[in-house]
């Protein structure tokens, strides 16, 4: 048990050894801000409608920088990066990665993997499971009897495995960890996104719509649809290659690390997803900073942003029936965009591409 400053913050903090993985998270975060959600889930119901376009696209392999929850994971199946980052201004976004990390590292299948997030039993006859279908795992869980002792022996399996990671958390962090792991158990498959301040919307989806939701060609396209596709996830997770990062993407320092970092690897960038992260960042009067930092970063003409529209935008990829439209643009087309004064606003972001 050290104190030290830990973002910024005095903490009192554990580790259980100093690592590579700990030391890079240390060296390229920043100090942490605020936005006011947990943001356990994605709410974007239209987050796997990309995927069509990646695999034409060609966006494949490189570097993966993305913001928020487990989408992640579906566009890092899908791009098969070698390295990934998962920047976020929330330091909790890197405690709930550390969590996801944990599950990674005593889960060998994606049945596992679930009955640990949601704090449900791991089957027998595992192997049995690798070909099961989504649905088949989505009954598994929503029959699955658990009990409070079960459960608390789970979560100190969980903190004891996050604490070989060695990264300096402090007790508070293992207390939000805890709370973190406790609503998806608490809640199952209905889990919903959740908003501090912000009224319930109509149309956030549940972790059981994400889960079973479809790409543009009807293709059921979610990390954990597939066993192959959950096993490419798992194997970057345990060789340390999925790295949390706390960050504001218009900042001065995360992103800048990491252009620095992928240059001396010489990696590209393959994929970012954004999110709908820009909206702030023009409310906030950062988006240069987030220009002048994506122009950093080492990329190719296949380079790709991966972006979220809400709001009540009519484009072009916009499905009926849901509230929230993803779309890629290509990173050149971008920097071009704001080079040439195209840009002035968000409404001219998303209206004249």
């Amino acid at each position: 048990m050290v104190g030290v400053v830990l973002f910024g913050l005095p903490a009192i903090c554990y580790v259980q050894a100093p690592s590579a993985f700990g030391a890079r998270i240390a060296q390229l975060s920043e100090r942490a801000g605020f936005f006011d959600t947990d943001n356990l889930i994605s709410n974007e119901k239209s987050y796997l409608h990309v995927m069509p376009a990646l695999k034409s696209g060609q966006v494949t392999g490189g570097a993966y920088i993305g913001v928020g929850p487990d989408q992640n994971f579906s566009y890092i199946a899908q791009v098969r990066p070698d390295i990934a980052f998962i920047v976020d201004i929330r330091h909790d976004n890197l405690l709930l990665h550390l969590l996801f990390k944990a599950l990674f590292s005593m889960a060998d299948t994606r049945v596992s993997y679930m009955s640990l997030l949601f704090g449900r039993p791991v089957p027998e006859h595992l192997e049995e499971w690798r070909k099961a279908d989504l649905d088949a795992l989505v009954k598994y869980l929503d029959d699955a009897q658990t009990t409070d002792a079960k459960i608390t022996a789970l979560r100190a399996r969980v903190d004891a495995t996050i604490r070989t990671f060695g990264v300096t958390l402090s007790a508070a962090d293992f207390k939000t960890i805890d709370r973190f792991h406790r609503t998806f158990i608490d809640a199952g498959l209905p889990l919903q996104f959740q908003s501090t301040g912000r009224a319930p919307r109509g149309y956030y989806p549940t972790y059981r719509q994400l889960l079973l939701e479809t790409d543009r060609e009807g293709q059921r396209r979610n990390f954990l649809a597939s066993e192959d596709d959950f096993q490419f996830v798992r194997s970057l997770e345990r060789r340390d290659l999925v790295i949390p990062v706390v960050g504001d993407l218009g900042g001065t320092t995360a992103l800048a690390n990491i252009a620095r970092l992928l240059t001396a690897r010489h990696e590209t960038v393959s994929a970012f997803y954004v999110s709908n992260v820009e909206y702030y960042l023009f409310g906030d009067g950062k988006i240069q900073g987030f220009v002048d930092n994506l122009s950093r970063l080492p990329h190719t003409d296949h380079s790709v942003l991966i972006r979220s529209v809400f709001g009540g935008y009519v484009l072009p990829q916009t499905v009926s029936g849901y509230y929230s439209t993803s779309l890629l643009q290509p990173i050149d087309d971008l920097l071009q965009g704001f080079a040439s004064g195209r840009y002035k606003s968000y409404n001219d972001y998303m209206l004249t591409r």
